[in-house]
């Protein structure tokens, strides 16, 4: 899985040195970053796709993005737990460079909070999970990373 600028453009380092060289850049900017992965089911396939979001305060924000397909068929519940880990795998992955340069994570989950949807199925083990792990969980609709960033790039 390759890491791609929003604009599609490949990253050619780690998106480890890729972030660090970014946190140099844009150290006297406020950051905040936020990890979301949305998925879609087409046919046989879902497509999942994980978005790491650079919010510069005041001064918009940037994104990196991946994505995969898998062909092996999954409940709603256990499509949004893989949403999850995926999203959490990011941020465990980033999450040092990030403390390195004092930047707050948010982990975003691309379930709704009303029982009334599918995805509510998921909640409380995907909140469990990420407040599990120390970050800070946002679901929808405030979960922008995962519902609309990712979303953009799920193919």
């Amino acid at each position: 899985m390759e890491w791609r600028k929003f604009s599609g453009e490949k990253i050619n380092l780690s998106i480890l040195d890729e972030i660090r060289l970014k946190m140099i850049e844009e150290q006297e900017l406020k950051l905040k970053v936020c990890v979301g992965t949305d998925s879609q089911v087409k046919g046989v396939v879902t497509e999942f796709a994980t978005a790491i979001v650079f919010i510069r305060e005041g001064k918009g924000g940037f994104i990196y993005h991946r994505s995969y397909q898998t062909a092996r068929k999954m409940s709603i519940k256990e499509r949004m737990i893989a949403e999850v880990a995926d999203s959490v795998n990011v941020a465990y992955e980033i999450c040092p460079i990030l403390d390195e340069y004092h930047v707050e994570l948010e982990v975003h989950a691309d379930i709704n909070t009303s029982p009334l949807f599918r995805s509510n199925v998921a909640l409380r083990e995907a909140m469990g999970y990420i407040l599990g792990m120390g970050y800070t969980f946002k679901a929808k609709p405030e979960a922008f990373a995962s519902t609309y960033c990712a979303n953009k790039v799920v193919k």
